[in-house]
């Protein structure tokens, strides 16, 4: 599938409105970030982590971003975490919350996939990095893309 094409099934209001929602209750930060370039048999874990370190997403104050990676050419994603996440989750979270989405991704429910997952991962981030009073939102909340 087309990057376009992709996109114009996502309900990006929706996405937008489900990392608000996770990030009301938590000094984490999530973003979605769609790719419009293939793996080349590279794992999209390795790439997500690429564009990870490439958003800044490692400069959040606590080190607890999440980042939801889709490359829809590859019809492939992850899901990653900093390391103070991923310290408090381990790797069983993240391939439990893939598994999910995969499914829903299956069926060609991307908005509902996404919006399942930031919300599992809300509920993740809001248990172990409650927000505190001087928190402020350090990432855009909007779908990144490739220009």
């Amino acid at each position: 599938m087309k990057t376009k094409e992709f996109l114009a099934l996502i309900d990006e209001a929706r996405v937008i409105e489900a990392v608000r929602a996770a990030e009301q209750r938590t000094s984490g930060e999530v973003r979605v970030f769609v790719s419009c370039h293939a793996l080349c048999g590279r794992p999209a874990d390795a790439q997500a982590r690429e564009e990870f370190r490439r958003l800044e997403m490692i400069s959040t104050r606590g080190r607890n971003a999440v980042l939801f990676y889709v490359v829809p050419s590859d019809q492939a994603f992850a899901v990653v975490g900093d390391e103070a996440v991923h310290a408090q989750c381990g790797q069983t979270f993240w391939a439990e919350l893939a598994k999910a989405m995969e499914e829903d991704f299956a069926r060609g429910d991307f908005t509902g996939g996404l919006v399942a997952g930031i919300g599992r991962a809300g509920v993740l981030l809001a248990e172990h990095f409650p927000r505190a009073g001087d928190d402020r939102n350090e990432l855009p909340d909007g779908i990144a893309r490739e220009k």
